[in-house]
């Protein structure tokens, strides 16, 4: 299996894509609004009732923080974009700030040291567990190795480390005075360092042309995706499941399994996040453990927090996926 990375634009926007074995199968591009993981120092407004939280005053314009339990008016917090915001609503917030680099996580909130489950061998998480009590002795902060460090480098991971928790000191300690930002949120060359492993890396303006990432991104604004029709709308996301000219007893449910095998895909690709509501293709209700199955494994492997709902009354499947991503009919 052959990873590339390519970095590029896409007209003025930064973008960066994931090839694996020559398909298309990440895309990140940058949008006009605040960035996913941008930390704040902002100052509490009036609680809004009925809302079940408060407006804060920060210099890009309002933030949006919920559980607000003993926060006072006029009080300076630090807090952390978790979500791009919607249309016209501000962006959402919290106050569990996280420091993520390439190979660790610090969390001030959440002491002790931790190392990714997905690293198995034993002896390696004996080594990974010295590195992290080694760099973060004398500190009260949380760390967490992430599965990257499976394939890297014991000075690398040490160094990566060490910045992360000089900065979330820094910035822990920076909690007086007018609402400013603190850290901004990685662009899509910075989140494609620290996310994608590659056996490549392509950084010469023009790649995506030059790899075939320009057809397919033109592919992704068709509604038609295969057995699917992916239309967003203001409410959610409507994918709806065809079986075309098949007219076969198992038809349905082929078309359904297709569907549930390609839509995290589908999905990430062009960006798309909040309420997902699937119309499968008519088929027993038997058949429905198969698919949800389907459904579950794809999601696993996507790297956008997704919780699958399940089924409704009228047999529609419904899901609620972070909004993380720039949509792709935002930026074409």
């Amino acid at each position: 299996m052959t990873r590339q990375v390519l970095l590029d634009h896409l007209g003025e926007v930064e973008a960066a894509a994931l090839l694996v074995n020559g398909r298309l199968e990440d895309l990140l591009l940058d949008g006009v609004d605040v960035r996913p993981g941008a930390i704040y120092r902002a100052k509490a407004d009036r609680p809004m009732k009925g809302q079940g939280g408060v407006f804060l005053s920060a210099p890009d314009g309002p933030l949006f923080l919920r559980q607000i339990k003993g926060l006072k008016q006029g009080e300076t917090l630090l807090v952390q974009v978790n979500a791009r915001p919607e249309p016209g609503k501000a962006p959402a917030v919290t106050q569990k700030v996280l420091f993520k680099s390439r190979y660790a996580i610090v969390t001030p909130d959440a002491p002790g040291l931790n190392i990714s489950r997905q690293i198995k061998d034993e002896a390696l998480r004996d080594t990974l567990l010295e590195i992290a009590h080694d760099a973060m002795e004398g500190s009260a902060m949380g760390l967490i190795l992430r599965s990257s460090c499976a394939e890297a480098d014991a000075d690398d991971i040490a160094d990566d480390v060490l910045a992360m928790r000089d900065l979330a000191q820094n910035v822990s300690q920076d909690t007086s005075g007018a609402p400013d930002l603190l850290v901004e949120g990685d662009g899509p060359h910075a989140l494609a360092w620290r996310e994608w492993q590659a056996d490549e890396v392509i950084t010469e303006p023009g790649s995506f042309a030059e790899h075939g990432v320009l057809e397919e991104i033109d592919a992704l604004q068709r509604a038609k995706a295969g057995a699917m029709f992916i239309e967003p709308t203001r409410a959610f996301v409507a994918v709806d499941v065809n079986t075309g000219g098949d007219s076969s007893p198992a038809a349905g449910l082929k078309a359904n399994l297709a569907c549930a095998r390609g839509l995290a895909r589908q999905l990430r690709l062009r960006g798309l996040g909040g309420q997902i509501v699937v119309d499968f293709a008519p088929m027993p209700k038997k058949d429905r453990r198969a698919v949800e199955s389907a459904l579950r494994s794809a999601f696993r492997a996507d790297p956008v927090e997704t919780t699958l709902v399940g089924w409704t009354t009228m047999g529609h499947f419904e899901l609620n996926r972070a909004r993380l991503r720039v949509p792709l009919s935002e930026v074409l």
